[in-house]
């Protein structure tokens, strides 16, 4: 979430681990809880990152595809939403399809899950927000409906996880060498499984980076974690974050103090 210090006003976000066996396939469970009733309708932004996400809301689930531009939420009244996210990857084997299919969009979970999905919906979206409770009935609606393991799955995880824990790695040929394949190899799993491009995973990583530092309410030498970040200079960083965030990164960092 940007501006995640304004965002607390609002939102109370909570995480969950999955059932093992869930795990394999499911990073954690989200539950947002939001109160606007004595306030305008907030819009939350969000950065996202190389997931598909199993959405409980109103008015029917749904799943969302990784989302290559700014993800806005609008939220209104009192609510909440219950989300899986799915390991990079995790989402493939619960389907007959490439994830690049759901790039940028969302459709009905029932298409993947059946009735069952929307009748979940309705007694999460009924009863309380409690994130035990809600932990309790994805794990159970999960469990029920658990793929057999896929090896290339976690490998495109791991992959991914490579990516997002190694800000030196800046190409897309040193990650393709590294796990010894070819670039266009790893440019069709990717598309398989994680839904965007090796390129744009490293670029929104990178993104990510640079939102976490303008976040923490730190002076931040913007060249030089430009020249960190693998740019070729700190215009380039600005222009590449303009572009996904709609503000340039110190303008960003001054509205999160």
């Amino acid at each position: 979430m940007l501006h995640p210090g304004r965002a607390a006003a609002v939102i109370e976000l909570d995480r969950r681990e999955p059932a093992p066996g869930a795990d394999r396939f499911v990073e954690f469970y989200w539950l947002v809880r939001w109160d606007c009733r004595d306030r305008p309708p907030y819009e939350q932004k969000v950065l996202s990152h190389p997931h598909v996400h199993l959405v409980f809301e109103e008015p029917r689930a749904r799943v969302y595809g990784v989302d290559r531009s700014l993800f806005v939420r609008r939220l209104e009244g009192r609510g909440h939403a219950l989300g899986v996210k799915f390991r990079p990857g995790g989402f493939r084997p619960f389907t007959d399809r490439p994830v690049s299919g759901l790039a940028d969009r969302s459709v009905p979970a029932a298409e993947f899950f059946g009735p069952e999905a929307d009748r979940l919906n309705e007694d999460i979206m009924a009863g309380p927000a409690d994130p035990e409770r809600l932990r309790a009935l994805a794990d159970a609606f999960l469990l029920a409906r658990l793929p057999e393991p896929d090896p290339t799955a976690d490998r495109v995880a791991a992959m991914v996880e490579r990516i997002t824990s190694a800000p030196e790695l800046h190409r897309v040929d040193d990650l393709a060498a590294e796990f010894g394949l070819g670039v266009r190899q790893l440019q069709r799993l990717f598309a398989e499984y994680v839904g965007a491009s090796p390129k744009w995973v490293l670029r929104r990583a990178r993104l990510h980076e640079a939102a976490r530092h303008a976040d923490s309410g730190a002076d931040v030498d913007w060249a030089a974690l430009a020249a960190d970040l693998g740019y070729a200079d700190q215009a380039h960083l600005t222009r590449d974050f303009t572009a996904a965030v709609g503000t340039p990164p110190a303008r960003y960092a001054h509205g999160s103090r």
